[in-house]
């Protein structure tokens, strides 16, 4: 028997990868002769880059622009392999993923270990930075994989790393992040790094706002970089520059591109890579599955184990374990989900397509004692599936 363990992180406890090994450890002890196979997931946000490494691809390490400009560590996938409908023949693929570089987990910790937001400050730079590496390394294709972004600049910082020029009334450079765009009056996109010209770009947009106005991300997702009402509605003034300018540089097809869904995303660096880079948005978690190839994957397999943190009504709008359901069922493989806690009833997982949900809180109800500890607890539930085999992988398998 196979069995194919593809989670996504457990937030604030462990990362997808190390889910996935505690999961097997736990499995291995009940049921010794069966094989298993790891494949770390993500939604195309933080973990993508993991995600693509653990299936095969290349690591590459640099040292970019953090989302206030201190120097930060960072890493892009690299890898050449078929993508069919996305590459050809000598392409090869990078996987950049902003959290990476200009994400709230880069910036510096106050006395208690809390980020210390800068929201009109905080740029997309160092993002625009890995691009430049990922083309230095010969990617032909790079996929962006957005979320969990510090900054609200429409991705203004990500295209001055790129060449552009912002400029002010008086030609000077207007000042990296979202607030320095209320200076804005033009965009030179003349230098550009002329490999983007040649480069394609897929974008993971899970989010579907606009880039401007009450549902755009300044309105909606600068709040939780701390931007207080003042603050927000400078940001939204900033982005409605940026777009002006782009229009005047680009054309109409910029200011469409402004009301596309997902241009709001990561601080308004959807609309940058959909105005300027002309990249292919698609749904986070369906790009990285293709990515790392999980159908072939699922179809050797006799039992699939997913999850993530928490199993809820957000789930259910397409995040990870819903997207590796999907995929199983079209296989024909059974699936279970683990997660840390789930507010689902049992007709909703079954809905979902599992035949069984494990919640750690289950065995442990306390829920800072359960994310301290889930690293034992999913060994635990990895020996309960691997002593429930037989029942899990029987077609006649009723939801417990």
């Amino acid at each position: 028997m196979r069995i194919l363990i593809a989670p996504d992180k457990f937030k604030g406890s462990l990362e997808a990868a190390e889910v996935a090994e505690r999961l097997a450890a736990g499995i291995r002890r009940s049921a010794p002769a069966v094989e298993i196979e790891l494949q770390p997931v993500a939604d195309g946000g933080e973990g993508t880059v993991d995600a693509a490494v653990q299936s095969g691809f290349a690591a590459v390490e640099a040292t970019v622009s953090g989302p206030t400009g201190r120097p930060v560590p960072a890493r892009f996938a690299l890898g050449e392999r078929g993508w069919p409908g996305r590459t050809v023949a000598g392409d090869r693929i990078a996987v950049v993923e902003m959290a990476q570089a200009s994400g709230l987990g880069q910036l510096t910790r106050g006395p208690r270990g809390e980020p210390r937001l800068d929201p009109l400050a905080a740029s997309s730079r160092g993002t625009g930075e890995l691009v430049v590496a990922a083309l230095d390394a010969g990617a032909t294709v790079i996929v962006l994989g957005i979320g969990g972004s510090a900054s609200t600049d429409g991705g203004a910082g990500l295209l001055a790393a790129l060449g552009a020029r912002l400029l002010d009334r008086d030609g000077r450079l207007v000042p990296d992040g979202g607030g320095g765009l209320t200076r804005l009056d033009r965009v030179d996109l003349g230098q550009l790094d002329p490999r983007l010209r040649r480069t394609r770009f897929v974008l993971a947009a899970d989010v579907t706002n606009p880039l401007l106005g009450p549902d755009g991300a300044a309105a909606v997702f600068g709040p939780q970089k701390g931007a207080g009402a003042a603050e927000v509605a400078t940001l939204d003034a900033g982005l409605t520059r940026l777009r002006d300018a782009l229009v005047d540089s680009l054309g109409p097809a910029a200011g469409d591109a402004a009301e596309a869904a997902g241009a709001g995303a990561a601080g308004g660096l959807g609309y940058a890579a959909l105005a300027v880079l002309r990249a292919e948005p698609v749904p986070g978690i369906d790009l990285v599955l293709e990515l790392v190839g999980l159908a072939a994957r699922t179809r050797r397999a006799d039992l699939v184990v997913t999850g993530e943190g928490s199993l809820d009504r957000q789930s259910l709008g397409g995040k990870t374990p819903l997207g590796v359901a999907r995929m199983a069922r079209s296989a024909g493989r059974p699936v279970v989900a683990v997660c840390g806690r789930t507010t689902l009833g049992q007709a909703e997982t079954a809905a979902a397509g599992f035949v069984r949900t494990y919640a750690l809180t289950d065995l442990q109800p306390d829920v800072s004692r359960c994310m301290a500890e889930a690293g034992t607890l999913l060994e635990r539930v990895g020996e309960a599936i691997g002593a429930q085999l037989p029942a899990l992988t029987t077609p006649t398998t009723e939801v417990l």
